[in-house]
């Protein structure tokens, strides 16, 4: 059975105004992907379900006291816009380092009739700074997200990672470099994906070796 509008706005119960919103997004997204290949086109029949409800189910778990959002890797806009799309009361701004992508974003926002802040650079190369919730999806390995990640979280910052099957073991690596409070619940719209929340997020660090007594041999230590 076909998933479109009409079963995404079934399954998430946005209102009348931001499914148009949404579809005008999809509509310039399908113009544009014909030109630059923002996402696979074979992807594209099942855009309301693979791009937009996977995108969207990161949004009942986003705090209620929420107030901005950054979304790293934006890419054409997934989870970002239809996140910006469905929380109204949430500032958000997307990192995207190619400016393609950048150009597609800002048209479907205003396409969409949304303000959202578009960052044209490389998210390590950006300014340090906290914002209450952070998104990703297809971005990147969980242990190299998490070093994305750390740049804009703070105390009470919560991130939220749609992530595939490898997730397992990307949460075992990232626990060897990053102390973290971390939970998953399965993907809506895979039976192999997960979102993973993370919070409290801090770098493992690892202490030198303190300096041996004179005429004592070092022992040797292994780093963690």
């Amino acid at each position: 059975m076909p998933f479109g509008p009409e079963e995404f706005q079934a399954k998430t119960g946005v209102s009348r105004e931001t499914l148009a919103r949404l579809k005008a997004y999809a509509d310039l997204l399908t113009d544009w992907n014909a030109r630059h290949n923002l996402v696979s086109k074979n992807s594209l029949p099942d855009l309301w379900e693979r791009h937009m409800w996977d995108s969207a189910q990161l949004a009942p778990l986003v705090p209620p006291e929420a107030r901005t959002l950054a979304d790293l890797g934006s890419g054409a806009g997934f989870p970002g816009l239809v996140l910006a799309a469905m929380l109204p009361g949430v500032a958000v701004t997307l990192f995207e380092s190619t400016a393609k992508k950048c150009a597609f974003l800002q048209a479907a926002a205003d396409r969409m009739g949304l303000s959202v802040t578009i960052e044209n650079a490389r998210m390590e190369d950006s300014p340090r700074r906290a914002f209450d919730v952070v998104t990703a999806r297809a971005c990147a390995p969980l242990p190299l997200l998490l070093e994305y990640a750390h740049s804009f979280v703070g105390p009470n910052s919560v991130c939220l990672f749609l992530k595939g099957q490898n997730v397992g073991s990307e949460l075992t690596e990232a626990a060897k470099c990053w102390k973290m409070d971390v939970s998953q619940v399965p993907s809506q719209t895979g039976p192999s994906g997960a979102i993973v929340t993370v919070r409290e997020l801090g770098p493992r660090h690892v202490h030198p070796p303190k300096t041996p007594n004179p005429g004592r041999r070092q022992s040797k230590r292994r780093r963690r």
